[in-house]
């Protein structure tokens, strides 16, 4: 599992004081990128290699705001993973440890824009590191 902390500052809350509904993806995203880097295969690194990851599917549960100015930290792990695809869970907390989202959000391997099953390689390294 992997922790990745932020802050929520006020180009990205509504009106209401608390973090928009669309810039939840974008902390997610900023999150899957870090466990990425963490296990030195960053987004720049698999480009170089060819592969791209892109979002198929996400599922958000939006249970509590994430006020103005508070902190908080996504744990990001993944729950499932093939060649051709893998399922991320990411739950963000609040300073309180309270849960504000449930995400679980999938990701297919490409090549060239399409579909692809990355090696046999790649998928041990990612299993033996993400998982």
């Amino acid at each position: 599992m992997f922790e990745y902390k932020g802050k929520a500052f006020g180009y990205q809350c509504d009106i209401y004081g608390h973090v928009n509904n669309a810039v939840y993806p974008h902390f997610l995203e900023e999150a899957r990128s870090f466990a990425l880097d963490e296990i030195d295969m960053s987004i720049s690194k698999l480009n170089k290699m060819g592969i791209q990851m892109f979002i198929k599917h996400y599922d958000i549960d939006f249970i509590k705001a994430v006020q103005f100015y508070e902190n908080f930290v996504i744990k990001t792990s993944i729950i499932k993973f093939d060649r051709i695809k893998s399922k991320w869970s990411q739950k963000i907390y609040n300073d309180k440890d309270e849960l504000c989202l449930d995400a679980e959000i999938e990701v297919v391997f490409a090549k060239n824009g399409k579909v692809c099953r990355i090696s046999r390689d790649l998928e041990k390294y990612f299993k033996d590191h993400l998982m």
